[in-house]
């Protein structure tokens, strides 16, 4: 198989390896896979703390007969693993990664416990020596724990060497000055990285090492000791390159250029501290990043420069043609590598000293090679393959057939041949290096010298001239598509004042003018395309403008709707369309396209990318023209190919895009359109409606390319969605659904997504017209104080807040017909009622709304934006079996959690899934937990439906699973990544869909600890980092149950919940009400703030 790459993947194959590493061979292959593992990672503190430990592991084992070894192996293994080679290997390890500032402590507080674990059972002056040696070199290195590791050195003289303890300490601590002063200096960074890795937004992270990294390199130059600096960068590209940018080819770029700086500065300066070896160092950048041309390039220059032979540098060259991903981004990095390649062939030849028959051999490889980048790039592109536009290696192949060969007019040939082909000749640029050719080559010929010259006939003599150099300049003129010709015009004039006879300079002038000519006309016509396409794009945004205007005058009492707040939108300003502004009409549409941030102006459509193609790859693609909020990938009917919708931040990254149209996406020309017309806001509609649903209600408008619902994480009671077309005149006919009567009830709302179109907030709580009054004496009822506060105004409606046995809470809240009426109610506050003082305020509206809870056969708290902002609540407390309140343990035993939920699924859809296996209680949906916790009519029920919905797939490739609330809350909320994702994260998601998928049959079982093995451990398991667990753990910390069990209780069985369900059990006197019970839903860990 190949060899791993990357920290983790190394760390993963040898943990593998070693758990089957049952005898000493095995054993052995484990020890030179860790050798593997630390040449290609040699800065990983992980590999080589985890190699020592094997290492150390496998001396202490075959020491003894306590690990289960053989005699013979034993004997084998104390020769293979001696105690001298294990602290050997120890300080070779510490060596490599002793400049790791940050985590070194980690690696070095290991190996010196062993050594004082050693020095307490000798107590050799020797070993004292020695490890007063080690406390000293590290006490001169910057590390986070210098002052822990100065406590320790302390404690060691005190106990082994006090007699000089004061001269030594006091030594040690003036000779650490340096590295105390450098770790001040980098604190700052260290302190901002450990920020962002606690917080695990990998962003910041590499930003901030990105920074780190920019402030380190130069100051080599800015410090008294350049050594110790060199040393601390290199340390902190190792801990980029072995985590956050193993795959980055900037940074490993950003690395050769220091590695190549400051050795290039040690031939001619002061020795400098020990540095990695180049071409190692290439190998590995290559290992990571093989799609990069550049490090492939930089890669054999460096082999060229050490002097490796010619068989050694092209397998670099097969190593690079060999690999899969060199044409991962084009044949750009082929280009890269092949130039390089041809570089040094032609080098090879050039030089005096190379062997005869070096220019046999180069001639044939830049025939070779320029035939491979050809049968390349046709086989990525097929007939659409031009060529390098840069000529690369066709110029290598021309100066070697001149300056080698001599064959001008087999270099001739080339430049003909190139001629012919309309990507080279419609450039100024290759016409004047042909030009500047042919007069190298007239200038390299010697005049004719004879002593008694003949005079011919006439009398005159003939004039040398550089006639081939002028054709190829009159050839240039002759196209009429060169992009620029006026260059070429000057370079012209300007040689046949120079070089040629009178009669073709009158030629040259005669040609230049009627060229100037239709250039001029050519640039009118370009002129005219460009504003006829500036008009039809102002056109556009015209119609626009007008049907959004009309919408905001006529809008129905449902046309209320919301958007998702976006990043931009403070640069934007939330600036509104003016209505009544009398500009013109392309300033009005062109500022227009500047002010607005949405979908209709921020959106391209994408067709014809490849079938395999990631989101990843698309946004690599498109990252150099601006920041992509969205990405919605589909698969064409043909399963061909692939189409995607992608949404910018900003109008002007859309127009940077659509440079991409008709470009090549790896082997596919791509078509890139604007996404302007495609994109409705839709709302108004079913709370149970999906994705399947809306995309029914607009079937016969067109194909809808993808539906969008938002998150639900901070308001649950947002009930919109995003729908995309294909096409524009499909969004069109869509507009014609809105004010569409659904289910007899629901009045559609369907119109063009625009922000800027936003209706004030409705309702009671809007409009000021609600008073919240608390401290409610508990004998009070809605009629008591509709009496009281009727007194101040016309009361609509109060409302008394009941728990779900109907218990009184002491809040109400009051809804007056006016706003007035409702400041004048205000005077109540601080009034007696009864035997409490009210507490009167205005309620106030929030869009903080984390979780819905919904009773009994309650309507879904998720209202449309079209409705009024209330949410119809119930006026009073019903029944459950006769009244009779619930206990605790109760309400326990019927309540479940379901988890892996969408944040775009609200609690309506999750009612109609779950109450088909039994009536609901209560329903609490939480989108900031994945989950929903569900209260049943009683515990059978329960139990039915928690074996009914474990892998229930909810929407496409996302599958429930079942639990108890304390499962439930420790679930994370849904994290949608916006960034490139590349390495071990790509293509993977913590809430991607497949995290949801089916668990192993059984009811709801209660969270397991994983361990993962250990090395060095005896027994059956050991590995890495096995920790064996504690006996008795999981009685101590027992959990609670939902199956009839509570704190520290035994789970109901499958077979429990059958008997009591054919028994008829199960609960069925529990109340049956739906209102809150706050103390007792705290108790189950339902508890709401």
């Amino acid at each position: 198989m190949a060899s791993p790459v990357g920290e983790d993947s190394w760390l993963a194959y040898v943990e593998e390896e070693s758990r089957h590493a049952n005898d000493l061979e095995a054993r052995v292959k484990v020890v030179e896979l860790f050798k593997s593992a630390v040449s290609s990672e040699p800065g990983s503190l992980k590999i080589w703390l985890a190699y020592c430990e094997w290492f150390w592991s496998l001396f202490t084992d075959c020491q003894t007969g306590e690990a289960g070894w053989p005699e013979e192996e034993q004997q084998l293994g104390r020769d293979l693993f001696s105690f001298d080679a294990a602290l050997s290997l120890w300080s070779e390890g510490y060596d490599a990664i002793k400049y790791r500032i940050n985590d070194s402590h980690e690696f070095w507080n290991r190996w010196v416990s062993i050594e004082l674990e050693q020095l307490a059972r000798t107590r050799t002056p020797v070993g004292v020596r020695r490890i007063s040696h080690l406390f000293r070199d590290r006490l001169q290195v910057p590390h986070s724990t210098w002052d822990d590791t100065s406590q320790m050195f302390s404690s060691f003289l005190s106990t082994y060497n006090n007699s000089a303890y004061e001269s030594e300490f006091k030594e040690v601590t003036a000779s650490a000055q340096d590295a105390k002063a450098a770790y001040d200096a980098r604190e700052p960074y260290e302190l901002k990285l450990n920020r962002a890795v606690k917080s695990g937004d990998q962003e910041t992270h590499k930003a901030i090492m990105k920074e780190y990294l920019n402030w380190e390199m130069p100051q080599v130059k800015k410090t008294r000791n350049p050594a110790l600096a060199i040393s601390l960068c290199l340390g902190l590209f190792s801990r980029a390159l072995s985590s956050v940018f193993a795959f980055d080819e900037e940074v490993w770029t950003d690395a050769t250029v220091y590695l190549y700086g400051i050795q290039h500065q040690a031939r001619t300066s002061q020795p400098q501290p020990a540095q990695p070896n180049m071409l190692d160092f290439y190998q590995r950048a290559t290992t990571h990043c093989p799609w990069s041309g550049p490090l492939w390039s930089r890669y054999i220059l460096t082999a060229e420069e050490a002097g490796w032979s010619f068989q050694n540098v092209e397998s670099i060259k097969h190593a690079a043609t060999n690999t899969k991903a060199l044409d991962k981004n084009g044949m750009a990095s082929v280009l890269d590598m092949y130039t390089a390649w041809c570089g040094f062939l032609k080098r090879t030849a050039m030089d005096p000293n190379a062997p005869e028959d070096a220019a046999d051999v180069a001639e044939v490889g830049l025939l070779a090679a320029l035939e491979d980048v050809d049968l390349w790039g046709r086989r990525l592109y097929k007939d659409a393959y031009r060529g390098d536009p840069n000529y690369r290696l066709q110029r290598i192949l021309i100066q070697y057939l001149t300056e080698v060969k001599g064959e001008m007019d087999e270099a001739r040939n080339h430049w003909d041949r190139m001629a012919g082909q309309s990507l080279l000749a419609d450039s100024y640029d290759f016409w004047l290096n042909y030009y500047l050719w042919e007069m190298m080559v007239y200038a390299s010929k010697p005049k004719p010298r004879s002593p008694t010259p003949a005079t011919p006939v006439g009398g005159t003599k003939v004039k040398r001239v550089p006639g081939l150099a002028t054709n190829v300049l009159q050839r240039a003129l002759s196209r009429a598509t060169l992009d620029w010709p006026e260059r070429v015009m000057e370079v012209y004039i300007q040689h046949c004042n120079d070089y040629e006879r009178p009669d073709t300079l009158h030629q040259a002038l005669d040609m230049t003018y009627q060229a100037k000519q239709e250039v001029s006309k050519r640039r009118e016509r370009e002129n005219a395309e460009a504003a006829a396409a500036y008009a039809a794009q102002v056109q556009q945004a015209q119609q626009v403008s007008p049907e959004s205007a009309a919408e905001n005058g006529a809008a129905s009492p449902s046309g209320k709707r919301k958007r998702e707040s976006t990043p931009g939108d403070a640069a934007y300003g939330g600036a509104k369309r003016s209505k009544n502004a009398e500009v013109d009409a392309t300033s009005d549409a062109a500022n227009e396209q500047k002010r607005k941030r949405d979908r209709e102006n921020t959106s391209i459509m994408v067709t014809n990318l490849p079938a395999d193609v990631t989101q990843t790859a698309i946004r690599k693609y498109f990252r150099e023209y601006g920041h992509i909020n969205n990405l919605d990938v589909r698969k064409e009917a043909d399963g061909e190919s692939n189409s995607a919708l992608i949404e910018f931040k900003s109008a002007e990254d859309v127009q940077s895009a659509m440079l991409r149209d008709m470009k090549y996406f790896g082997s596919n020309q791509i078509a890139v359109k604007p996404g302007a017309g495609l994109t409705l806001f839709v709302s108004n509609y079913p709370p149970t409606a999906d994705d399947a649903y809306i995309r029914d209600i607009f079937k016969d408008c067109g194909e809808v390319f993808s539906v969008r619902f938002p998150s639900l994480k901070f308001n649950t009671h947002r009930r919109f969605c995003y729908v995309s077309f294909r096409d524009q005149e499909s969004a069109s006919k869509a507009t014609h659904l809105n004010g569409k009567l659904i289910e007899g009830k629901f009045r559609l709302q369907s119109k063009y997504s625009d922000p800027t179109h936003k209706k004030d907030r409705e309702g009671a709580v809007a409009e000021s017209r609600e008073v919240r009054v608390k401290n409610v004496d508990s004998s009070a009822n809605e009629s008591d104080l509709r009496d009281v506060f009727s007194k101040y105004g016309k009361v609509s409606s109060v409302r008394v807040v009941t728990n779900v046995a109907g218990k009184h809470l002491g809040t109400a809240y009051v809804v007056f017909e006016t706003k007035e009426e409702a400041k004048d109610a205000l005077q109540l506050d601080k009034t007696k009622f009864k035997a409490k003082i009210l507490q009167v305020e205005l309620s106030k509206e929030s869009n903080f709304k984390p979780f819905a809870t919904s009773r009994g056969d309650r309507a879904s708290a998720s209202p449309a934006p079209s409705g009024d902002g209330d949410v119809t609540m119930a006026d009073g407390p019903g029944s459950l079996g006769g009244g009779l309140q619930p206990t605790s343990k109760g309400i326990q035993e019927r309540t479940i959690a379901i988890m892996n939920v969408p944040d775009t699924v609200n609690d309506a859809r999750v009612r109609a899934i779950v109450e088909k296996h039994g009536e609901i209680v209560k329903l609490v949906l939480r989108p900031d937990h994945q989950g929903a916790i569900l209260e049943f009519a009683d515990a059978a029920t329960a139990g039915r439906a928690a074996l009914a919905l474990e892998g229930h797939e909810i929407t496409p490739g996302r599958r429930l699973r079942t639990g108890n609330t304390k499962q439930l809350f420790q679930e994370k909320g849904e994290k949608r990544e916006d960034k490139i994702v590349t390495g071990k994260g790509a293509g993977k998601s913590k809430t991607g869909p497949n995290s949801g998928g089916p668990k192993p049959a059984g009811f709801m079982p209660p969270p397991q600890n994983v361990r993962r093995p250990a090395l060095g451990r005896a027994g059956a398991k050991r590995g890495l980092g096995f920790i064996a667990p504690k006996s008795g753990s999981d009685e101590k910390h027992g959990t609670t149950g939902v199956n009839g069990a509570g704190a520290g209780g035994k789970p109901k069985s499958n077979a429990d919940f059958k008997a009591i369900f054919l028994s008829g059990k199960g609960g069925s006197n529990n109340p049956k009400d739906g209102k809150t019970n706050t103390a007792k839903d705290g108790a189950n860990g339902t508890r709401q703030a």
